[in-house]
């Protein structure tokens, strides 16, 4: 895994489940993820008004995504997360916590008025940080 979180003593600690900053090395690979939400394979939206099942789904779709580029979870550096109720904050990161078990990644959550889907309560994009096939 070639990122690595960046701790500074001069900021306050994270109120959630993420990283200060994270920095990748020259000439690693950058995936980046679109937004996932809580569709599954068939396009059904799973846990609907439930955002612990959506934000598993969620999850559950970055991995899919990552591993689809040859990388894990814990090779995402960066996720930008859009929540229906920011009252949520603190169930998207327990379930976050299950997911992203090594250094977590750099995060803004942000709270939106609408998704293109009125049964979305989040959405997640990423950018993932792999080696570079090409090195040793």
């Amino acid at each position: 895994m070639p990122k690595q979180q960046i701790v500074s003593t001069d900021l306050a600690a994270p109120n959630g489940h993420f990283a200060q900053a994270t920095v990748a090395p020259a000439g690693a690979r950058l995936v980046f993820i679109s937004g996932m939400t809580a569709r599954d394979r068939d396009g059904t939206v799973v846990g609907v008004g439930d955002i612990t099942a959506q934000t598993h789904q969620v999850c559950r779709n970055l991995r899919a995504a990552v591993a689809a580029a040859g990388g894990e979870l814990d090779d995402i550096a960066r996720v930008d997360v859009f929540v229906r109720n920011m009252e949520d904050f603190a169930a998207i990161h327990a379930v976050r916590r299950q997911y992203f078990t090594g250094d977590p990644p750099a995060s803004t959550m942000v709270e939106v008025a609408k998704f293109v889907n009125k049964d979305y309560l989040i959405e997640i994009n990423a950018i993932a940080v792999l080696a570079d096939e090409r090195a040793g």
